[in-house]
């Protein structure tokens, strides 16, 4: 059984000596060249804003599937109850994950417009 301080120096210890000499030719690139953002949003707020859009536009193609699927269901069961009840159970899910999709987009967008709002307002 080998100690803590063992496994420190046969593991640790050469993985922090190997980043350190791999990251060297990246700083003295940022040093000579100046460092860039590659984030193309000014701020957090928009960030995120960015980032549910995408999140919907990519889910409203899915949650429309789902919900078609939904309905494929309710005609299968042909009122059997046992596959109603999936058939509903279904439907409920689909709609939840649409509303917390859109919801989150939507409070993301008021409270980015707000906090901009608030930021640029005159008299600050």
């Amino acid at each position: 059984m080998h100690s803590v301080s063992e496994t420190v120096k046969r593991t640790i210890l050469p993985a922090a000596v190997a980043l350190v000499i791999l990251m060297l030719p990246i700083s003295t690139y940022a040093t000579s060249h100046g460092l860039r953002n590659p984030v193309i949003f000014p701020d957090i707020a928009r960030f995120i804003e960015g980032a549910l859009r995408a999140l919907v536009t990519i889910a409203l193609p899915v949650i429309a599937f789902f919900i078609v699927y939904a309905g494929f269901l309710f005609v299968k069961a042909q009122g059997k109850d046992g596959e109603l009840a999936r058939a509903k159970e279904n439907f409920k899910w689909v709609i939840l994950g649409a509303a917390l999709i859109l919801g989150s987009w939507v409070l993301a967008t008021l409270l980015a417009s707000t906090v901009s709002t608030l930021v640029n307002s005159p008299g600050r």
